[in-house]
């Protein structure tokens, strides 16, 4: 499906209230979509904010074991570096850098699926698991909503919520983002405001949690906005929380730096059940190419970021969600 294509049957399908599914790529090159009524459980496992196609009735395991090979630190700062240079020419005041990290698993990605616990879980046959906690954009009564995600620590760290609102890098880098994300509804909503600026949110990995800082943005959409749902997607991407800004030049930047196409890492999926849309951005992900299996992982970089601690980062954001 070429992307005039889904986004003319996305605007067909709201217009028509037909119920589907959505999953678009990082790079906006291999978008697909389905009608809820013909998704079929055996190729594609979702579950959106308590919306999901998967039986409720698994029992497994709930230990995983997973035992990560990830990039060296020279190879990393190699990519670091190269991002940082541009940041500090003024290309880019902010650039998401990822890393693809070989991992080994004790479970299939379809049994992580029903392990994992996540807003918004995604699983494609041999192709990918993803577990996100990041809203994308969310549609509702003739509003558009907006959860940008920037700011992640150790729960378990004596005073982390302080420390986590007072870092002035963080700080700088949620600023950023949510700055980006007004402007982008900007583009299909009117009277957009931020509701609610950097709130924290708990997640909870295993006998673990992280804090993780987010705000709320919201806009009114036109009151013909259901025939446009496919255009109002694709004018917001790539989402602004897991590209940067200006995004144009950041992602030269980012293709330069990571040296390989994205995918499905970091691009978007979720679905419209007649009324409205839900969608989440996919981070937290899990790929097989071949016979391999590789976790991505990724953070924002400033003209405040240090490489050793971007790169202790990205290590530490290899997990799977369990409870």
């Amino acid at each position: 499906m070429t992307t005039s294509e889904f986004v003319t049957q996305l605007n067909e399908w709201g217009q028509e209230r037909v119920p589907f599914l959505f999953l678009i790529d990082f790079e906006l090159e291999k978008p697909k979509a389905w009608r809820l009524s013909e998704v079929n459980p055996d190729e594609i496992l979702y579950s959106f904010n308590g919306f999901s196609n998967a039986s409720s009735c698994k029992s497994i395991n709930k230990n995983v074991q997973i035992k990560s090979f990830p990039i060296s630190y020279e190879e990393y700062k190699r990519k670091f570096d190269i991002v940082f240079g541009h940041l500090n020419y003024g290309d880019s005041f902010l650039v998401n850098l990822t890393i693809k990290s070989r991992i080994e698993l004790d479970k299939s990605l379809q049994q992580l699926f029903y392990q994992a616990t996540a807003k918004y879980k995604f699983w494609l046959r041999d192709k990918f698991l993803c577990f996100s906690p990041e809203t994308f954009v969310r549609i509702k009564n003739g509003k558009i909503f907006s959860y940008p995600m920037k700011g992640t620590i150790d729960a378990s760290i004596e005073g982390a919520d302080k420390i986590i609102i007072e870092n002035k890098k963080e700080l700088a880098e949620h600023i950023t983002i949510v700055d980006l994300i007004r402007n982008d509804l900007s583009q299909v909503a009117s009277n957009v405001s931020i509701s609610k600026f950097r709130y924290l949110d708990k997640i909870t990995i295993g006998r673990r949690g992280l804090l993780q800082v987010s705000s709320e943005i919201v806009g009114d959409l036109q009151p013909n906005y259901l025939e446009q749902l496919g255009s109002i997607i694709f004018s917001l991407l790539p989402a602004g929380s897991i590209s940067g800004a200006p995004k144009r030049k950041t992602c030269e930047i980012i293709r330069k730096a990571e040296g390989e196409k994205r995918g499905y890492y970091t691009g978007v999926f979720g679905y419209f059940d007649g009324e409205n849309l839900e969608s989440g951005v996919a981070i937290r992900f899990i790929e097989q190419i071949d016979d391999k299996t590789f976790y991505r992982s990724g953070g924002g970089i400033t003209s405040q970021s240090r490489d050793a601690d971007e790169y202790q980062e990205i290590i530490q954001k290899i997990y799977v969600p369990v409870a």
